[in-house]
């Protein structure tokens, strides 16, 4: 936005940041939280707060900086304002979880380690954060985020100490922070329509696993060596031996094969579905959904111990769920594979525009990275860094209600109408 669109909505802005905003106690703090939105929606190719101060006609640097890296306000209240005005709003089709790479120099700047950088497409310095976004074709908004803590800070004093990391935080694995975000979101009584990922996460079958176990519907892409019995497999349980042995257990007879060989049932099986409408026409390609039986010990042990636990033995049989293929029509071959626990009865169409609606966070991740200066904070520390993106995801939030409703506002706030205000610096 150019300094003329920026005061065209300086009003709506106000009246945006005072509600959002509501938790943060001091009306001085509130100010800078107006003034560093402006700033990150203004023009410029980059969002320093050095940079965003020289633009704005009331930017104020040092006072910029001690908002965002020193001030101690709590960005989850901001949050959650967020999410209450943003999911009515956009009505997802689903939750979408991702993460974001952040390449920096140095070792000083909180999490950052020699990791895979998906912006660079390759290893390299960088911080990486984990996030869930509300999507639909129309619109996305991020609704969380956790920034990843490599293994090697779990022990580092005086890394942590340096940068402010919470004592409570420590290395986790990203698909575990996903959960962790999830529970947040159902503690704010938010549940995602289905819950979508890339195969990073997909093919993990204890991220499946406890989503099933929330009740929570999901729509994963997986590898193509995931393994998968096909739906009509049967256990068996082999001869008993003698007659004073304990009886065998029912167990596949046969190693599981891979999706990819599962996906092996002739081009007769696959029929076009157009998903959605790009710029360019319709976006269309070959599917098939069959039934499987998703396998692997990963898979096997929490059911058998579950079943174990419950009655003393367990009959072998692995639940089934859809495996959607993709085989494009210039390929030789299947390309991709989802697993998801939809009921049986969902119709394919309905599969396919779930399994892509992920173009949607990334064609917004673009305005955030680009366009909003995600990944453009230059400070270190850990509050810093939540702050900051925190205010990136209030800033596209704002943009998002302007484009989709803008005469409509935002219902009154039910989160921070009870929160008792504490003095922060």
């Amino acid at each position: 936005m150019d300094a003329h669109e920026v005061n065209r909505v300086r009003a709506a802005l106000a009246f945006y940041v005072a509600d959002v905003f509501a938790s943060v106690p001091r009306k001085d703090q509130r100010a800078k939280s107006d003034c560093y939105l402006r700033g990150l929606m203004l023009d410029g190719r980059r969002k320093s707060i050095q940079a965003m101060a020289a633009r704005l006609p009331d930017g104020n640097e040092q006072n910029l900086q001690q908002f965002v890296n020193q001030s101690t306000w709590d960005p989850v209240p901001v949050q959650r304002r967020i999410c209450e005005r943003m999911l009515p709003l956009i009505g997802p089709a689903a939750w979408v979880i991702d993460d974001a790479s952040m390449p920096k120099d140095g070792r000083m700047s909180a999490g950052v380690a020699p990791q895979y950088c998906g912006a660079l497409g390759k290893r390299a310095n960088c911080q990486v954060a984990v996030s869930v976004h509300a999507a639909s074709d129309t619109a996305s908004c991020p609704l969380q985020w956790r920034l990843f803590l490599p293994r090697e800070w779990a022990a580092d004093t005086g890394r942590r100490t340096l940068t402010r990391v919470p004592p409570e935080v420590t290395h986790r694995e990203k698909w575990r922070l996903a959960l962790d975000m999830l529970d947040t979101l159902a503690g704010w009584g938010m549940s995602p329509p289905v819950v979508v990922a890339d195969a990073a996460y997909g093919t993990n079958a204890h991220l499946r696993a406890a989503l099933a176990d929330r009740q929570l519907a999901y729509v994963l892409a997986v590898r193509s060596d995931v393994s998968a019995h096909p739906f009509d497999a049967e256990p068996e349980a082999p001869a008993r031996n003698g007659d004073t042995g304990c009886w065998p257990q029912p167990r596949y007879r046969h190693p599981a094969p891979s999706v990819a060989a599962l996906a092996g049932i002739g081009q007769e099986a696959f029929t076009s579905v157009t998903w959605r409408l790009g710029s360019r026409g319709e976006l269309r390609s070959r599917f098939a959904a069959v039934r499987v039986r998703p396998a692997g010990k990963a898979v096997e042990r929490p059911i058998r111990a579950a079943a174990s636990a419950e009655q003393g033995w367990w009959d072998g049989i692995l639940p089934d769920c859809w495996l959607l293929i993709e085989w494009a029509a210039d390929a030789e071959a299947p390309t991709d594979y989802w697993l998801s626990n939809l009921p049986d009865d969902t119709p394919i169409a309905d599969l396919v525009r779930l399994a892509k609606v992920r173009w949607r966070i990334e064609h917004d991740y673009r305005e955030l990275k680009h366009g909003l200066g995600l990944d453009h904070f230059e400070g270190r520390s850990w509050p810093g860094w939540h702050h900051h993106v925190t205010l990136v995801t209030a800033a596209h939030a704002f943009l998002t209600e302007q484009r989709l409703a803008p005469k409509v506002p935002g219902p009154v706030s039910p989160s921070t109408k009870s929160l008792t205000p504490s003095r922060t610096s």
